[in-house]
């Protein structure tokens, strides 16, 4: 038995699109499942929840639970699984960025990504925790949420607009002062960016980590300290074509413990959501197995 966990409102409703493909795709395979629609924001958190602490307390087989949305509504997920190790988790990718899927080969294509889920063994795949919330694709500072602060006003959601609202930020953005502890080595920086990836890319697209792995353990570190504004286009070039690693003002570390401070209070985001008041102090953490190529 399959719980298909839907947010009916991801990528434009395109998760009810994907939900009647694959509906029709397990149905020949044989496969039997039960629809979980979410009604409003932590829906899907509360349904991976109850599914999975019910699982928990039965002692029976691991819950199977296969989300219909993109970053957010995963993110959602991951933080309401009672116990990562019980869960065997599908994506059907179905939002607006997708962008762990794509770290993780599983196709945009409703019926590819559910042939994935019904023929694949689910492999172990990693994910991050950050002060106690769980991350499965990117977490970060800087003006990576700047970007969000503007974007998430917009009432019309997509790429190209995320691509707009980060030109904007470019201009405006000074910086943070931040301390950065990984591995316990220290320094300090006035940072554009610092991010905690275990996936490749975020916002759509962007290839943020091109190297980083969701299978090998670890956290990859980037760190982009704050330049000059002629510099910076230079850095953005880079960034959109995917070689933010060969940028000069780059610090990349694959470790196992991040740890950032500041003198003042920072927002973060996790997943493509905003978090105030976090301690962003980042491990990385198995026992997950997912369903992908």
């Amino acid at each position: 038995m399959y719980h298909f966990i839907v947010n009916p409102d991801a990528g434009n409703r395109k998760s009810i699109k994907a939900l009647e493909v694959v509906a029709k795709v397990f149905k020949e395979y044989g496969e039997t499942y039960v629809i979980h629609k979410t009604e409003k924001m932590g829906g899907a958190r509360h349904a991976a929840e109850a599914l999975t602490k019910k699982s928990l307390e039965e002692g029976g087989e691991a819950v199977k639970l296969v989300v219909f949305g993109g970053d957010g509504t995963l993110h959602e997920v991951l933080n309401g699984i009672v116990d990562p190790s019980r869960c065997l988790l599908g994506l059907i990718p179905s939002g607006t960025g997708n962008d762990f899927a794509a770290s993780a080969g599983i196709p945009e294509d409703a019926e590819a990504a559910a042939k994935i889920i019904l023929v694949n063994a689910p492999k172990q795949t990693d994910y991050l925790e950050v002060g106690g919330v769980r991350c499965m694709n990117v977490g970060g500072l800087g003006i990576d949420v700047d970007v969000l602060v503007r974007y998430n006003k917009k009432k019309k959601k997509g790429k190209i607009n995320y691509l707009l609202c980060l030109i904007q930020s470019l201009f405006v953005y000074k910086g943070t002062e931040i301390e950065v502890e990984i591995d316990g080595e220290k320094l300090s920086h006035k940072a554009l960016i610092a991010a905690a990836c275990n996936g490749k890319q975020f916002g759509g697209g962007i290839q943020i980590c091109p190297t980083a792995e969701i299978d090998n353990g670890k956290i990859s570190s980037i760190v982009v300290d704050k330049m000059g504004f002629f510099k910076m286009l230079v850095m953005f070039a880079r960034l959109m074509k995917g070689n933010i690693l060969k940028d000069e003002h780059t610090q990349h570390r694959v470790c196992d413990r991040i740890k950032v401070t500041s003198d003042k209070p920072f927002p973060v985001q996790l997943d493509g959501e905003i978090y105030e008041n976090i301690d962003f102090t980042v491990s990385v953490l198995e026992g997950l197995k997912m369903y992908r190529p």
